[in-house]
């Protein structure tokens, strides 16, 4: 929500591009003051903000506050105007309630506009970046993608094993996450060349990256490699196949140790680490994640905090036919799955608050899944609450609630 929408003279909305953005400037009657293309370029932006100074205190709206965003945004906010963005399914539904089906820059910055102008309900805020969070943003982000990524090239690695092998991909697959099995694969990446390399051989090379395992992967590796003498076609392609994935996965893995590192860094220099990681399943990535998701944004109650996240049930009625409570299916994803996720956790912890909570949900009928969102949900009153007055975790105080 925009803080004193009464006082804002120009209303400017901002379809930003890769490489253009087109803006639409109204002012509090509506009328257009700004109709332009605009580059990517700090001084363009500069001198239209210049400009519309003229006629009064600016907000500054967008589509999407960051990758393209990020440069309109950072100039705003270094100008010293009030940024907001609108989500982008708020957007289409707006879109909707305009004339003609046009899908251009120009109607859609004059839609972003119009929704600043009438609708300011529609709007969150952006504020001034945390640098850590901003860090943190970028690395976590990165992190993502190095994770769907090493999750692809295990895939396919198993994918090619079980099309030359079957019983070696069962030994070797379930061990993809150990350095020792990669680098066993890219030295040796076809039942012939390990055959040819020869138990001393194995065993020396996963010695040294697994001192201890190597005992009884060795064995493993070539009772499995007995289990089938024939040669399946393009079992020499796959295999440098093989070398090339098991390198780029032993890349990736290396990455991510080094991205979790930097994350654990800033998480624990932030001022919010100790509160967060009071919690009960909440470690390092959940915290980083809660920073990232929740950081510079106002929430006015723990029900606004759990709308965001989608934790927030659902009611689907329709007369006397249709009754029932659904989890969303909306929401900030990347918050509810680490909400979630922490939610499980817990059950298992010292914290036996959730797991009273628990049972209580799986007493009152929900399965398993119902019940942890139940609890994510519970959870987002405490976060709420510990935020807002800066307190860390109440283990007793929540076993008694939960009770």
């Amino acid at each position: 929500m925009i803080k004193d929408h009464d006082s804002i003279d120009v209303f400017i909305g901002v379809d930003v591009g890769k490489s253009d953005h087109h803006a639409v400037a109204l002012n509090r009657a509506g009328k257009k003051l700004w109709d332009k293309s605009l580059p990517q370029d700090e001084a363009k932006l500069k001198t239209m903000i210049k400009v519309l100074s003229k006629h009064g205190r600016l907000l500054f709206v967008v589509d999407q506050p960051a990758t393209i965003g990020a440069l309109p945004v950072a100039v705003a906010l270094a100008s010293g105007i009030e940024v907001g963005y609108l989500p982008g399914l708020a957007m289409r539904r707006i879109a909707d309630l305009h004339p003609g089906e046009a899908k251009t820059d120009a109607r859609d910055a004059l839609i972003i506009a119009s929704a600043a102008r009438t609708m300011p309900h529609t709007l969150r805020n952006v504020e001034t970046a945390d640098e850590q969070v901003a860090e943190l943003t970028m690395l976590c982000g990165f992190n993502d993608d190095l994770t769907k990524e090493g999750t692809a090239t295990s895939n396919r690695i198993r994918g090619l094993l079980t099309h030359i092998h079957p019983a070696l991909e069962r030994v070797i697959g379930k061990h993809l996450d150990h350095p020792a099995m990669l680098e066993l694969l890219a030295k040796y990446p076809t039942p012939t060349a390990l055959r040819r390399a020869g138990k001393a051989r194995v065993e020396t090379l996963l010695r040294k990256h697994a001192p201890r395992a190597f005992k009884r992967w060795v064995p493993e590796l070539f009772e499995a490699l007995d289990q089938q003498s024939v040669i399946v076609p393009g079992t020499e392609a796959a295999g440098t196949a093989l070398a090339h994935q098991a390198r780029s996965l032993a890349h990736n893995r290396a990455a991510q140790t080094d991205v979790l590192t930097l994350i654990q860094a800033l998480v624990e220099a932030h001022p919010l680490h100790e509160l967060l990681t009071s919690m009960p399943g909440v470690a390092i990535k959940t915290a980083a994640r809660i920073l990232t998701e929740v950081s510079g944004k106002d929430f006015a109650s723990p029900g606004h905090l759990a709308s965001y996240a989608g934790l927030a049930p659902v009611t689907w009625r329709s007369g006397t036919s249709i009754r029932g409570d659904h989890s969303s299916k909306k929401g900030n994803k990347v918050l509810k799955s680490a909400l979630f996720l922490s939610a499980f956790a817990s059950i298992s912890s010292k914290d036996p608050a959730s797991r009273i909570y628990y049972d209580k949900k799986r007493a009152q009928g929900k399965n398993h899944t119902q019940a942890v969102i139940a609890l994510a949900r519970r959870r987002c009153n405490v976060l709420f609450a510990m935020l807002r007055d800066g307190t860390i975790y109440d283990a007793a105080g929540q076993e008694l609630a939960a009770a």
